[in-house]
């Protein structure tokens, strides 16, 4: 039988009259149900597995997936299991995009898990916000940014320099010389650590970006050693931490008297570089490998035996760990009728978990999360030495460098 343009036309329109009608509410329940059909949730999993921040986001995968893999085993969320559809964006944030938007439209996943760099989770921002899905972030970053499509679940700007920078100067000195990778995340923490340096009397003797990938620190090198700061504030991430460090190294640079301090070296980096070229250098971060619990003794064990043991945990793989439980928690609280991203988000709101790190918990206000930070010293072995912990967890305040602002439960707010 064929059908005529002009037919199928009318037809359409008239499709579309009658979803204007307020009648769709049918399909829309209908595409609801579709979350959790066939006893299975679908999740994406949107980390790099190849290109520049391979290096790290490749541990974020094999976090998430343990995480899935243990709450399978132990029956799923309710009976249903969770069906991971893993895609590599390549380290490419217009790539990253593109993968979100098959994993929400076309997959018709609940929720993603993903990103490490800020410039791939702007990148995918747009579709989680026009699509009314839910994306997990689980790294360390910037702050302002007051989404209701997103839960945050790393550290923001006031928990991992507020206790670090004070410390840093009162340790070693107030001339600080920035170096970062050139995007918004690098730009943003150092804005926040020059407002810190200006209360504490501290001096910013070089600030520095360079492109993410970059390998050639020669002439950084060069300007560190003509402007002899007591700190080099590090938030390069990704290859370029293992190049800086080794050529660091390479060019007698002494960490007792002129050491780098990092918001985003961790474990895996170090375990890349080789712990000779790391060692004597610090890192603030809410988790370390060798942290004490034996939530964290089980989930070093658990990753070792699935993944090889030779591998490390760290402060975002740690992150992707606990944020799948707190999804978890979140879908058990719903009516399988009723599972909608939006839903998934109220429900996880105020909801805590006993992460390796200890007690974290989403606050409700800004769908950030409450973490333990800590300041440690990197050793030869490829593992740290904590030196300070919080002795209590502290509340995430995303707009911490903006007092004037303040992310709420309604948005985005203008203080008077």
């Amino acid at each position: 039988m064929s059908i005529s343009r002009r037919t199928l036309l009318r037809n359409t329109a008239a499709l579309g009259a009658f979803a204007g009608a307020g009648l769709p509410h049918i399909w829309i329940k209908n595409a609801d149900l579709a979350y959790a059909a066939g006893g299975e949730i679908k999740v994406g999993v949107l980390f790099s597995l190849t290109g520049t921040t391979a290096i790290i986001e490749e541990s974020l995968n094999k976090a998430t997936l343990l995480a899935i893999e243990e709450i399978n085993a132990a029956g799923g969320i309710k009976g249903s299991k969770i069906v991971p559809i893993v895609e590599d964006p390549a380290s490419d944030p217009a790539t990253f995009s593109e993968k979100a938007r098959k994993l929400v439209v076309g997959d018709k996943c609940v929720s993603v898990f993903g990103s490490y760099t800020s410039a791939s989770r702007k990148a995918v921002l747009p579709v989680f916000e026009r699509q009314n899905n839910l994306y997990w972030y689980p790294t360390l970053y910037e702050g302002r940014e007051c989404s209701k499509n997103v839960i945050y679940t790393g550290a923001v700007p006031n928990q991992q320099q507020d206790e670090f920078v004070p410390w840093l100067v009162k340790k070693f000195g107030k001339k600080f010389y920035l170096i970062g990778s050139n995007y918004i995340y690098p730009k943003e923490e150092n804005n926040y650590c020059k407002k810190l340096l200006e209360k504490l009397g501290g001096e910013v003797v070089a600030e520095e970006y360079v492109p993410l990938g970059h390998s050639e620190f020669s002439s950084v090198i060069n300007k560190i050693r003509s402007t002899q700061p007591n700190v080099i504030f590090s938030t390069v991430v990704g290859d370029s931490v293992v190049a800086l460090h080794r050529q660091y190294k390479a060019a007698g640079l002494d960490p007792e008297k002129m050491p780098m301090a990092s918001l985003t070296t961790s474990e895996n980096e170090v375990a890349a570089m080789g712990g000779e070229a790391a060692a004597g250098h610090f890192t603030s971060a809410p988790y370390f490998m060798v942290h004490k619990s034996p939530e964290n003794e089980k989930f070093v064990e658990a990753y070792k035996k699935r993944w090889g043991a030779d591998k490390v945990t760290h402060f975002v793989s740690e992150a992707c760990y606990f944020q799948t439980y707190l999804f978890k928690q979140a879908v058990e609280k719903l009516a399988t009728s009723d599972l909608t991203p939006p839903n998934i988000r109220d429900a996880v709101k105020g909801q805590e978990v006993i992460a390796p790190q200890g007690k974290v918990r989403i606050e409700p206000e800004n769908l950030h999360t409450w973490l333990w930070p800590k300041i440690a010293q990197a050793k030869s072995n490829g593992q740290f030495e904590i030196l300070v912990e919080a002795k209590d967890w502290l509340k995430p305040v995303p707009y911490a460098a903006y007092p004037g602002q303040s992310c709420t439960e309604k948005g985005l707010v203008e203080k008077s």
